[in-house]
Order: structure tokens, then C-alpha cells, then sequence
């Protein structure tokens, strides 16, 4: 099976791990703040915090920003889910932002029209999460020329974007919103195994993230309510929690780091291949827009059904059984049960009601070889014959 995702874990990660493993520290050492600054230091970011998830990390972003009950929080409905759920756990209301049908991020003039009818009727978000689905980064320079309209505060949910660039500039620099954070899941670009980070520019709100991934405990004594009580002394003084990276995933993600442009790169040269091959087949291949440089995560296709004979789901079953691992990114999040207990139904938003019909992830991973592009291809031509 060729899967459709895969890390590449290379000898000096292997030692990177074992020195670790063989040093003091294995949680709270150096390796977790020398990752969070070279990650600042590569996209140009003020403050990172690393912490175990990419879902940890929207959860004290969304806190940092002080999201909370009778707050709404805005986001697309294609994306993972907890690009919502960091909303719904702070206690704030989710609702969702159809997609532009030909980057698949959040459409900037459905957003435009949204914010316009809630203004009129007082009820404007809080915040806004926008998702760089794939790796491509949304349209930000109008995002936050709305955002700053409206007054609304934004989290770029980059979980597919470390190392793509927007106009040039690194994806988590911080320039187009408050918070931007990234995921290093075995799958995506760099990994840490499990891990997440969140970056910031804002000095205040990387102290409150701080806290928030420990407990809510500090040890700074001008934190503190009252005078120390000794050396060993800590204080909890807000509600946070156990979300921090331990030593052996920083020292994998110090190690991954290294390689990361030249992962995207590979990416890009893959795409260009699969380009090449698929352009005479029924598919419509992933747009880039001229102000981006993806981190191509994901190599979404669209399948041209009213040029095959052959379902959406006959196509995909098809591509499984001859031994290639696709998947499809994402079941949009309205239509999940828990979201239509909400009051969400599919029809809500129509351009990610018809990507979900026609959307196939193909294998991206940088040691995909042209044989194996090759073959996808092939596979993927006898999937869609009949």
C-alpha cells in the first residue's frame, strides 16, 4: 500500500532521540525551548510554545485571546475538527464560513458578506480560526483588513503550512493575525511524533499561553500574590493544564527542522509531476494563488464526475483496492453528528457540500518516488474507466 501520508525519520533523528534519552532530561530540559526558538527564528516569530497537539495549541490560543461563553468563534467547514472544537471547549458558540471552490480555504467574500449581515444584526464573532487547508496559506492581507474592520481577533490554524510562505514571508511570522500555530503530526511536513506549537508577536499573550500548557503554575515570583515561601515554591494562579512537549519530541523536531525547506521543496516537485501526469485525466489538480508558496501537505484532486461514469466512492474504493492509501480531507464539520445536534445541516454551505463530493488526497510525502507517482496515476486512470 502506498499511503497517502508517511514521515521520513532519518538517522541523525534516531541520535537526536538516543542523546536525549541518555541525557538528564527527559521532559523540561533544554531541547523544548532550543526547538521553540529555532521555529521562531526560521518563520520570524517573536514567541513560540510547544506543546503536545496541535489541538492543545488552538485550545490556549483561543484562552489567551480570552475566548469564552457567549463569545462565537468562526471558522471553515473543511478542516479537521478541532480547528472548531478549540471554540466549543472554551464555552463559545462555532459557526462556519463556506469555502472558496477554488482554494478550498475560507472564501474571503463569503466571509465578507457573513460579517456584514452580523453587524447588522449585533452579533458579530469574537474570533476567527482560518485553516491553510493543504499547506496553501488563505487570502491574509484580506482577512485581516476585515478582521481589523470588525475587530475580531484571528488564529491561522497552519497545521498544514509550516514552511510555506504568503507574499514571500513565512507562514507564522504573525503579520496577518494575533496567533498562528502549527501541528508536527507523524504526517505533516515535520514531526515531533505528537506536537503542536503556537506562535506569537505578543509578549502578553506567549505568558498566558505559557501558563495555560503547565497547569496555570508559575514560579516567577512577580506572578505571584504573595512572597515566596522558599526555592521549592510554585503557585497555580489560573486553571491551565498538562499540554507540554517533552525533550525527546523537541530533539526530533530540532533534528526535522533542519530538513524542512527542503521537504517542501520535494513536495513542490512532486506536484509538478503529478501535474504533468494527470493532465489529460478527468481531474481537477490543486490551484496555487499567485500571493502563495504552499507547504503542500496534501495533493487534494477533484474528481470531474460529470465526465465519468464512475461514482465518487467507486473511484476511491477502486484506488484503495490496488494498493494506493488515499483519503479525503475533510468530512466537512457541520455535517458530523455532534455539529447537526447543533442545528447544523449539509445545505448550509454548498461550495464544502460539493468539494466533499469530488475531493481525493493522493500520496504526498517527500521519499514518494516517480515509480510510485506513476503508479497512482495509473491506478488512478483505471479507477475512473468503467
Amino acid at each position: 500500500m502506498i499511503p497517502y501520508g508517511k514521515q521520513d525519520i532519518q538517522q541523525q533523528d534516531i541520535d537526536a532521540v538516543v542523546d536525549v534519552l541518555q541525557s538528564d532530561f527527559l521532559t523540561q530540559g533544554p531541547k523544548v525551548p532550543a526547538f521553540e526558538q529555532a521555529v521562531a527564528n526560521h518563520v520570524g516569530a517573536e514567541y513560540a510554545l510547544a506543546v503536545n497537539s496541535a489541538t492543545s495549541a488552538l485550545h490556549i490560543a483561543c484562552l489567551a485571546l480570552e475566548l469564552g461563553p457567549g463569545d462565537v468563534l468562526w471558522t471553515t467547514p473543511v478542516t479537521f475538527v478541532a480547528s472548531a472544537n478549540c471554540g466549543l471547549y472554551c464555552g463559545a458558540d462555532v459557526d462556519f464560513v463556506d469555502i472558496d471552490p477554488n482554494t478550498y480555504n475560507i472564501s474571503v467574500e463569503a466571509l465578507k458578506a457573513k460579517l456584514q449581515q452580523a453587524a447588522a444584526r449585533d452579533c458579530l464573532p469574537k474570533m476567527l480560526v482560518v485553516v491553510h487547508l493543504c499547506g496553501q496559506p488563505c487570502e491574509m492581507a484580506a482577512i485581516k483588513a476585515l478582521a481589523d474592520q470588525y475587530g475580531i481577533k484571528v488564529i491561522e490554524d497552519a497545521s498544514h503550512a509550516i514552511g510555506g510562505k504568503y507574499r514571500g514571508e513565512y507562514i507564522g511570522n504573525g503579520q496577518y493575525s494575533d496567533i498562528t500555530v502549527f501541528s508536527f503530526h507523524p504526517v505533516k511536513i515535520i514531526t515531533t511524533a505528537e506536537g503542536g506549537m503556537a506562535l506569537t508577536n505578543s509578549k502578553a499573550l506567549a505568558e498566558k499561553m505559557d501558563l495555560l500548557r503547565s497547569h496555570g503554575i508559575t514560579r516567577d515570583p512577580d506572578k505571584m500574590t504573595h512572597e515566596s515561601h522558599g526555592p521549592w515554591y510554585y503557585q497555580q494562579v489560573d486553571l491551565g493544564f498538562n499540554y507540554r512537549m517533552t525533550e525527546l519530541q523537541a530533539a526530533l523536531g530540532l533534528s526535522q527542522l533542519k530538513r524542512l525547506d527542503e521537504y517542501v521543496a520535494k513536495r513542490h516537485e512532486l506536484a509538478a509531476t503529478y501535474n504533468e501526469l494527470l493532465k489529460t485525466l478527468p481531474v481537477t489538480t490543486p490551484f496555487q494563488h499567485p500571493d502563495s508558496y504552499s507547504g503542500l501537505h496534501l495533493y487534494v484532486i477533484r474528481i470531474q464526475r460529470d465526465k465519468i461514469e464512475r461514482s465518487h466512492r467507486e473511484v476511491f474504493d477502486s484506488l484503495r483496492a490496488q494498493g494506493i492509501g488515499v483519503n479525503l480531507h475533510y468530512i466537512p464539520v457541520h455535517t458530523q453528528p455532534y455539529y447537526q445536534n447543533l442545528g447544523f445541516v449539509a445545505e448550509d454551505f454548498p461550495n464544502a457540500m460539493a468539494y466533499y463530493q469530488e475531493a481525493i488526497s493522493l500520496p504526498m510525502y517527500p521519499n514518494l518516488t516517480d515509480d510510485e507517482q506513476r503508479k497512482v496515476v495509473s491506478a488512478l486512470n483505471e479507477a475512473m474507466s468503467v
